[in-house]
């Protein structure tokens, strides 16, 4: 059996125009495809070329009411691998997001911040 590999994940954001410019700015990613979805929203898939993070929103804009980390079917987060995890966080602080849980262990070094959207991301360099 071949190795599978993860092509996206699909999550609710507040604005995904802001969502995907962020991701650009942070991982130098594109939007690759951006079209309408379901229940009149819209989606942009933005990533790379075998990858990608489609960011949907059908216009509401209710605050996250729950632990991602104790309800069943939440993602608790998403990690990312860059080369210059220092180049990152600087990016990331300019954002002005507050980068926390810094950790360095096998495999990799890491921290992670929350977005606006309160969204987990786990940015990991294994250099």
């Amino acid at each position: 059996m071949s190795e599978a590999m993860l092509e996206h994940v699909n999550v609710t954001v507040k604005d995904p125009d802001a969502m995907a410019e962020m991701l650009n700015q942070l991982f130098g990613w594109h939007v690759r495809w951006r079209g309408d979805a379901k229940y009149q929203g819209t989606t942009l898939h933005v990533g790379g070329e075998d990858s990608y993070i489609a960011v949907y929103s059908s216009g509401g804009n209710d605050p996250v009411n729950f632990d991602r980390y104790k309800t069943p079917g939440s993602m608790n987060h998403i990690g990312v691998v860059v080369e210059d995890l220092d180049a990152v966080e600087a990016r990331v602080k300019a954002l002005g997001f507050t980068p926390h849980n810094h950790g360095d262990y096998e495999p990799g070094k890491r921290f992670y911040f929350d977005d606006a959207n309160g969204i987990e991301i786990e940015v990991i360099s294994y250099d």
